[in-house]
């Protein structure tokens, strides 16, 4: 999730894409992370299925962003 706050400072920018908009490819989260792809799969699916993640698809990539809206809701529930 760090990662994904600033993604130009972890990660290239995809090479057809050629920016963040849409978020990091995850075949560079699973590289930087260096787990295996079931593993990082299972991590990153879990956070998308509580909406921690926005997931984007452009033909076979994927690509993930924080769901900063609920991030920063979560954040003022904690604080309470």
């Amino acid at each position: 999730m760090e990662w994904l706050k600033d993604p130009e400072s972890h990660f290239p920018p995809h090479e057809t894409l050629k920016h963040f908009n849409d978020g990091v490819c995850v075949t560079y989260i699973q590289e930087k992370a260096g787990l295996s792809q079931s593993t990082i799969s299972t991590y990153l699916t879990n956070m998308e299925k509580c909406g921690l993640l926005i997931s984007t698809r452009h033909g076979k990539w994927s690509y993930l962003k924080r769901n900063e809206a609920l991030i920063e809701e979560y954040s003022r529930f904690v604080v309470k």
